[in-house]
């Protein structure tokens, strides 16, 4: 008996799909792709940063509307907060990046990205573009709209200012000017060897203002999935965890305003005047009704029965003329056919790394679970191809497996950190990867099946499959790196005196390995030994070099350490850093290896030190470095404990945002202080503060910052132990900081506190909230916005005298 597909679904959650490689294969996705395959519309949707995007609205388009749905962001995020890890700048963009692209598999929107870099909060366009290097970053956004050829384009924020962060009113600005350049082939001539220009309908921007000439209902209920796209959305974005950005499900009505930038205003729909569906495109007249019919014919007890007449459809579709839409519709219907067909095939490696150029061994596994009519052609694995003649029959629902091997040819390095690159933009030598939010290389497997007599390819990306014993089944991306990676274990050595420092070097075995290990000779440092050698290391093998470093004269300098492994005769300095959390797939990357040897005038005052962590910084091990003994409290410690016996306690970044308990450990803390001790606390959010009042005095933290980190600073206070004891603080101390002076600088200040420092962004007015002092009883309460998170890490020497100044009370 025949019955319509939806009749029969299954309401079945739409889950993150990280941990497989084949494209989802249930009822929902096959009636998902029918419908996809008769919409040939599509809308590209233009903002910042990760969490910029209207995910309930990308969810419409995708799921409800059925358009080919993109979201491009300028940024991957870099110059955010983590308040999930200490990951920042580069590490935090990756987890981003991957946070992202879990919020599309949910959302159904595919994810996009310029060269541009997150580099912090920036207070207007002109610095913002400044610093991305418009031009370069415009031709991303031009050739993302040639190659996506969206028929409409909405922006996220306005190019008023409106948004509130110079990146937000960028990403406006460049889609507007992209959207006039990209139908122009005297502009970015370059890419036309690639793409074609091409000419969006309209750009729009998705505003905020109810009285918006257009609006949408994208709060509507979808039967298929049995939600609202509310619901959708809440589960999309709740994937930005390094933000915080967990969202409740919304259900019922709710109306997007839109505006119109350029082109001819949308009076119905926001396709008027576009035509979607396959007339738009020579060859696709006839493709409708066939396609009405195999709907009409499907049995969602037997799908396989639709697999031939799919398979016919499947020709017509590629000898469609207009190679774009021919392309995207072959893809979506070859997906379509597999579903149906019951084919289940992916390839794994057995070993989960490997060194550049060793052979991987492949297991490549097979699965035809309705019936015997599909053959096996070949795989080929880009390096070796294996042919079976006459196709290699597959036994119903029988797993089959077929061995081979390729070769790791290229580093699973990235592209965007394959090259160093300064401030504000990536450096991408190759124009063909730019837009990718991943490596489009990666180690793949192409098989070619006889389907209904018909040969389709499909491609699989290779995976290293495991079983965790709480995760279950997890896939993980390989690891390609160099026959041993060398990670220098801190980043930075601090030296205030001639005595040396032991620099340990952590090395990883990729592959059986013999060679040697060395620090390259760095003038004004002596450097011993010379190199030490390693014999029949076996891969995955991990052991310890140490190096001692000594300076030999006590100038001030700062200078790089670079650690060199050379094995067969080849130099390689690449380390390891692996970023593991259960929401994205695992993140691997080869950073530099090195560190900086920092010659500093620094002295120290107090020993022993207490930290209550934050959101996650780099902070306590910086402090480690140059002599202290930091202890991480618990609350255990910090109730019934002795507090006196710390020279100092320092809470970390966002403490009193993210630590609900400290609103129980707050008077024990003010006592400390008011028994003799020194709190230092580092900066927090205006929002969610979990203490009325984080000091002994009123003040109020807010969303003010300096974001130039050149930006001159004023003593305002130059008598004040911070900046005399047991460093004196000059102008000096504030060269060389990286991405901005400080955030969520404090106001509303209380008398009882002096304020230290002084400082402005060009054309405002200045700020005095950045470290504020109090004594209260016999100790003394310190509060800093300055981003000593960032500084610290970095290697900056005026922070760490200033920062160590702050720990120290004169007695």
């Amino acid at each position: 008996m025949k019955r319509s597909l939806l009749n029969i679904l299954l309401l079945l959650a739409v889950l993150p799909a990280f941990a497989q490689t084949a494209p989802p294969a249930d009822r929902i996705a096959i009636e998902q792709n029918f419908q996809n395959l008769n919409v040939l519309g599509s809308v590209l949707y233009v903002a910042a940063h990760p969490d910029d995007e209207n995910t309930r609205f990308l969810a419409y388009l995708a799921q409800e509307k059925h358009y080919r749905t993109g979201y491009l962001a300028m940024t991957r995020g870099d110059g955010g907060q983590n308040l999930i890890g200490n990951e920042q700048s580069e590490l935090l963009g990756l987890i981003r990046t991957q946070e992202l692209l879990a919020a599309r598999r949910v959302d159904g929107a595919e994810q996009f990205f310029t060269r541009a870099n997150d580099f912090g909060f920036s207070k207007g366009p002109e610095e913002t573009l400044k610093i991305w290097d418009k031009e370069k970053v415009l031709g991303d956004v031009v050739w993302v709209i040639r190659k996506f050829r969206p028929d409409v384009i909405i922006c996220r924020f306005a190019t008023d200012g409106s948004g509130g962060h110079g990146h937000h009113t960028s990403s406006a600005i460049l889609a507007q000017e992209a959207f006039t350049l990209a139908a122009d082939s005297t502009k970015y001539p370059e890419q036309l060897k690639y793409v074609q220009v091409w000419q969006a309908k309209r750009l729009l921007v998705n505003s905020i203002n109810g009285n918006a000439p257009f609006k949408v209902n994208v709060g509507v209920y979808n039967p298929l999935i049995g939600k609202g796209y509310g619901e959708v959305a809440a589960d999309s974005r709740s994937n930005h965890k390094t933000q915080g950005f967990g969202t409740a499900k919304q259900r019922g009505d709710s109306f997007e305003n839109f505006g119109t930038i350029l082109g001819e205003a949308p009076k119905t729909d926001l396709m008027d005047g576009v035509n979607t569906t396959w007339t738009r495109v020579k060859g696709g007249e006839g493709i409708p009704a066939k396609l009405a019919e195999i709907k009409k014919n499907f049995d969602g007890a037997n799908p396989s029965a639709s697999v031939p007449a799919l398979v016919q459809l499947l020709g017509e579709v590629e000898k469609v003329s207009d190679a774009y839409w021919r392309e995207q519709k072959t893809k979506q219907l070859k997906d379509l056919i597999a579903a149906c067909a019951g084919l289940w095939f992916e390839s794994y490696a057995v070993q989960p790394t490997y060194a550049i150029g060793d052979q991987i061994e492949i297991r490549s596994q097979v699965l035809d679970r309705f019936n015997d009519q599909v053959k096996l052609n070949s795989i080929d694995d880009h390096h070796n191809i294996q042919r079976f003649d006459g196709g290699k029959v597959i036994p119903t629902n029988t797993v089959q497996t077929i061995n081979g091997t390729t070769i790791a040819d290229k580093y699973t390095q990235p592209y965007w950190l394959e090259s160093p690159h300064p401030i504000g933009i990536y450096t991408i030598n190759d124009p063909l990867k730019v837009g990718n939010p991943e490596n489009l290389d990666l180690p793949s497997v192409t098989y070619e099946f006889s389907i209904a007599g018909k040969p389709i390819t499909y491609e699989r990306r290779l995976y290293y499959k495991y079983v965790d014993p709480v995760r279950g089944e997890v896939y993980q991306p390989l690891e390609i790196g160099p026959p041993v990676a060398a990670d220098i274990t801190n980043k930075n050595y601090i030296f205030n005196t001639q005595q040396p420092q032991s620099v340990q070097v952590k090395l990883q075995a990729f592959t059986n390995a013999s060679g040697s290990i060395a620090i390259k000779p760095v003038a004004g440092w002596k450097i011993a030994p010379e190199k030490i050698d390693f014999a029949d290391k076996k891969r995955g093998e991990e052991w310890i070099a140490t190096f001692q470093v000594t300076p030999t004269n006590m100038q001030p300098k700062i200078s790089d350490l670079i650690a060199v492994t050379t094995v067969n005769g080849k130099d390689y300095s690449m380390g390891v850093q692996r970023i593991r959390y259960d929401h994205v797939p695992a993140i691997t990357l080869f950073p530099p290896s090195q560190a900086k040897a920092i010659n500093v005038n620094l002295k120290i005052a107090g020993k022993k030190l207490g930290y209550i962590a934050g959101a996650g910084d780099f902070v306590p091990e910086a402090l480690a470095q140059v002599g202290y003994d930091v202890h991480q409290l618990t609350e255990n410690e910090i109730l019934n404990g002795d507090l006196s016996v710390y020279d100092a306690i320092i809470t970390g970044v966002r403490a009193y945002n993210v630590n609900l308990r400290l609103a129980v450990e707050q008077p024990k803390l003010l006592a400390y202080v008011k028994n003799g001790g020194n709190l230092l606390v580092q900066y927090n959010n205006n929002n969610r503060i979990v203490v009325p009042q984080i000091g002994p005095y009123p003040f109020r933290p807010e969303n003010l910052r300096v974001t130039d980190e050149f930006a001159k600073v004023t003593f305002l206070d130059p008598q004040n132990p911070v900046l005399n004891y047991p460093n004196k603080i000059t102008d000096a101390d504030f060269d060389g900081w990286i991405q901005e002076r400080g955030l969520y600088f404090v106001s509303n200040i209380d008398p009882q506190y002096k304020a230290v420092l002084q400082m402005n962004d060009a054309g405002e007015a200045p700020l005095n909230g950045s470290l504020i002092t109090a004594n209260y009883g016999k100790g003394r309460f310190i509060y800093t916005s300055l981003a000593f998170f960032r500084e610290l890490p970095a290697g900056v020497p005026g922070a760490y005298r200033l920062f160590v100044n702050l720990l120290s009370k004169p007695k």
